[in-house]
């Protein structure tokens, strides 16, 4: 394997401050922030939009769509 072109392996706290929700995991990403984390340690922290606390799929909060009102509302405005 090469040297020097590889990017650093490294541990990062991902946090999702929509809910609250974080975890720490190794990644090449880096950022000027940092956080403490539960072990005392100081790490990089990544703030995300979406994580499995948040996502639809993961918490079972997901919408229905009305098709049949959909489909209505085109043949109203379309015609047949």
């Amino acid at each position: 394997m090469k040297k020097n072109i590889h990017p650093s392996y490294h541990p990062v706290v991902f946090r999702d401050p929509s809910v609250g929700f974080a975890f720490l995991t190794r990644s090449t990403v880096n950022s000027a922030k940092t956080i403490v984390w539960e072990d005392g340690k100081t790490y990089p922290v990544v703030d995300v939009d979406v994580s499995s606390a948040s996502h639809p799929f993961y918490t079972g909060k997901s919408r229905t769509l009305d098709t049949a009102g959909r489909v209505e509302q085109f043949r109203r405005r379309y015609g047949r």
